[in-house]
């Protein structure tokens, strides 16, 4: 038999099938990861098809070894790379590795093995191979090369696999009841700790094999007491597969068994479940308002499709809503349910995965990557909070979520539920055009009015405190609802204390070296920090460039904010919810958790607290300053502004108190604003789509974005501007090209970005034209350029 192997190198002359002879010992199936020989080195790769005959006139190579015990990738997800890989200008080797989790990628390392007795004694060596990649010294470089030459030494190449299955002792027992019994008699009375396990083993007899941790747990012995017991032949010990348990402390109390769903809910459902039942596959686009209860649509949805024997996967767009859908889903579910996200460890991403590829599991939670899931026999798949750019990948491959999950939906014959109180633009005209099918729900499950939202123009207003931050308005709102033990959000979508370090005596803003961008100033790590690249330096007492003490921190970040709370609101308790104190595993959970349990009064936080988040007690939202994203030079600021601020308003008033949101800005009579004050959807998405008409973008209108970028800006510029000549060469006239242009941030990390736009209706030669410039670019990568495409950007930037 012929295996047919796409190799672990991402490049175009590597990009297709290798084949190599299956030896007859080899457990091979699609979807197996796979050792083969590939010129001088052994390398990873993946078996995406099996024949039994071959092209290939010389002999085959065999494989040298199968990695895993059962194949990592369905048979599904081998075909849907093959459809990714024509459509996203990304090899298909790096969507077969995105499709796993980091630890089960290949780590290769290039190593000198000794093969002559006159090299192993040489001190180089040590009786080790030597890692080349750690090789610094250049007279060791010189021996090395002095070796290979006279063939005392050999280059190899080493495949490590990361992924280990986590393994704890189990003990299981070697006699029956009665010889315990006996051997308890004859037990002096002062070996107390032998006491206490025979008389243990007799009481829970039944219970056996038991784990290791648990025996020391419950009878409160020592490891040296069980292995003692081991060697008297007691028991027997034996290590054990163990999962790391990700959904440790997600326990939640018992709810209804039985909710009702209201006429609206139920219409929707019933709709869905109509689809589950006939496997069909079709799109659903369900609008709802904030607080409508599309969350109870979804776990009908699901529970109907396990209830037909199938399975169901289940996105959301932020790590940081994981939790709480989590917590409704596994209280419903119970242990069937898998979580996928970022968040977790590497270990408890791995064994969740493996649990999801055994069939241990009906349910998958998870943010982007867990569309990826290796889930078979799916009945629903759900996509919470659709418009969020989340869900599109962006870096290599840039796929989007919601196109890999209508893929899988027709694979599967299952229903795609889309839900958002706000879809985007593109998923809103598709149910128009009868591409969706549009359910919607108009009104709050507890028949709740949505929250009074109201304006504050901060161009004429009285501030409190010494900031220009929080108005008197909102300070005074965030005083009574702490008079009344009630609740408050806060949101300010920049994170960080000040945006910038201005000097008043010369002018000198303080920059990143590597990126066009100021930086930002950290005052509980006493760093200015780049949010891009990552660089840091002191926050300095003077001016760099003039020595003058006349230096300012400008801006407002969540820390700055936070501290102003303590000054104006002494004795308030703030939780800071943002990138800065959600690094450590778990703490996204905690904060929640904390919050949910009253621990705190406000909830200060960026954009990751404006959606999906349910707190009873919570009555008044406030955002600070709603601006932060409206005049980004981005065709969809407008929409990403609207839709934020109807998401965060969409968090106050959810359970009986009644809700108030206070917005401030200082652009009142920007439509996005103002229709974001009515909760206005239907009226946004009609003034949106004129404007978008008027400027040629999606959805009127398909776009792709190419980037160019180098470290040194004029071999970017001339490259872009060749490509640009090649597609108005080959490109109908009445597709629109922009560009070539320096990016709105033209350096990143020491690289000088610039970008073409592609704007088109119709264009078959499109697709085969990107896909040579994608591989011309392996060309010109060893000149310094990278080019970069990307199908329907999120951001044009």
């Amino acid at each position: 038999m012929i295996a047919q192997v796409i190799i672990d190198i991402a490049a175009k002359q590597t990009d297709r099938i290798f084949e190599y002879h299956i030896p007859d010992n080899s457990d091979v199936e699609i979807g197996s990861r796979v050792f083969a020989p590939f010129g001088k080195r052994k390398l990873q790769g993946f078996v995406v098809g099996i024949s039994e005959t071959s092209q290939y006139q010389g002999k085959l190579k065999d494989l040298l070894e199968v990695v895993d015990e059962m194949p990592p990738l369905t048979s599904e997800l081998v075909e849907l790379s093959e459809n990714m890989a024509q459509k996203i200008f990304a090899y298909r080797i790096s969507i077969l590795q995105a499709m796993l989790p980091r630890v089960m990628r290949a780590n290769y390392r290039k190593v000198l093995t000794p093969l002559t007795e006159k090299a192993k004694k040489m001190p180089l060596f040590q009786g080790d191979p030597v890692d080349l990649n750690k090789l610094t010294d250049p007279e060791e470089i010189a021996i090395v090369k002095e070796l290979i030459k006279t063939q005392d030494a050999k280059i190899e190449y080493l495949v490590e696999n990361k992924a280990k299955n986590k393994t704890e002792n189990s003990f299981s027992l070697s006699h029956n009841l009665d010889t315990y019994l006996e051997i308890n008699k004859k037990v002096r009375a002062n070996a107390v700790n032998q006491k206490k396990l025979l008389n243990f083993i007799v009481e829970n007899f039944d219970e056996f094999p038991i784990l290791q941790a648990k025996l020391e747990q419950e009878i409160g012995v020592s490891s040296g007491v069980l292995n003692s017991a081991v060697k008297k032949g007691w028991l027997n010990k034996k290590a054990v597969e163990v999962y790391r348990n990700p959904l440790a402390g997600y326990d939640a109390p018992e709810q209804k068994k039985n909710i009702i769903l209201n006429s609206e809910q139920e219409a929707a459902f019933n709709q869905i479940k109509t689809s589950i039942e006939s496997q069909k596959a079709e799109t659903y686009l369900l609008e709802g308002v904030t607080g409508s209860g599309k969350t109870e649509v979804y776990l009908h949805s699901i529970s109907a499709a396990l209830k037909k024997g199938r399975n169901a996967l289940m996105l959301v767009p932020e790590i940081s809503l994981t939790p709480q859908m989590v917590k409704q889903v596994k209280a419903r579910f119970g242990e069937s349910v898998a979580v996928l996200h970022s968040g977790l460890s590497e270990g408890e991403l791995y064994d969740e995965w493996c649990r999801i590829r055994r069939s241990e599991v009906k349910v998958v939670v998870g943010a982007r990557s867990a569309v990826f899931a290796p889930l078979k026999n799916i009945g629903v798949i759900i996509i919470d909070e659709e418009h969020e750019s989340s869900y599109k990948q962006d870096t290599n491959p840039r796929y989007h979520a919601r196109d890999v999950a209508i893929w899988r939906s027709k694979y599967n014959h299952c229903p795609l539920v889309l839900g958002s109180a706000t879809p985007s633009l593109g998923s809103r005209a598709r149910a128009q055009k009868g591409v969706y099918t549009l359910l919607r729900l108009t009104k709050r499950v507890n028949n709740k009015n949505l929250p009074q939202v109201n304006l504050i123009d901060l161009k004429h207003v009285e501030f409190a405190g010494g900031q220009f931050d929080l108005s008197v308005e909102l300070t005074q709102a965030i005083k009574d609802r702490l008079e009344r033990k009630e609740q408050v959000i806060l949101m300010l979508n920049r994170r960080g204390f000040a945006n910038f370090m201005l000097c008043r005596e010369c002018g000198y803003v303080m920059k990143c070296p590597n990126c066009d961008l100021s930086l930002t100033m950290h005052k509980d790590t006493g760093k200015m920090q780049c949010h891009y690249c990552g660089y840091s330096q002191p926050i300095p007492s003077r001016c760099p460039n003039c020595q003058s003490s006349k230096i300012r921190f400008l801006g407002i970040g969540t820390q700055k904010v936070q501290e102003e709370l303590e000054e104006l609101l002494p004795g308030a308790r703030v939780l800071r919810m943002d990138v800065d104190t959600t690094r450590r595993k778990g703490s996204y959970k905690r904060i929640l958790e904390a919050f949910g349990n009253h621990e705190a009064d406000i909830l200060l936080g960026t954009q990751m607290i404006a959606k999906g988040l349910d707190f009873p007690n919570v009555t008044l939202v406030g955002v600070i300053n709603a601006d932060t994203g409206l005049w980004l030079p981005d065709y969809n600021a407008s929409e990403r502004t609207f839709e934020l601020l109807t998401q965060v308003a969409g968090r106050a008033g959810r359970a009986e108190k009644k809700g108030e949101v206070i917005i401030q800005t200082y652009n009142p009579e920007h439509y996005a604003i103002q229709l974001a004050q009515t909760q206005d959807y239907e009226r946004f998405y009609g003034v949106e789509m004129n404007v978008r008409h008027a400027g040629n973008y999606p959805p009127y209108f398909y776009t792709v974005l190419i980037s160019i970028a180098s470290k040194n800006e004029q071999n970017a510029a001339r490259e872009a501007f060749r490509i640009k000549r090649e597609l108005q060469s080959k490109l109908h006239a009445e597709t629109i090209i922009l560009g070539p242009t320096p990016s709105a941030i033209s350096r990143l990390k020491n690289q000088y970005y610039y970008q073409i736009l592609v704007k088109y209706k119709k264009e078959k030669n499109l697709n085969t034209l990107l896909h040579h410039i994608q591989d011309s670019a392996q060309e010109v990568k060893k000149y310094g350029l990278n080019v970069y495409i990307d199908n329907e950007p999120e951001r044009i930037m």
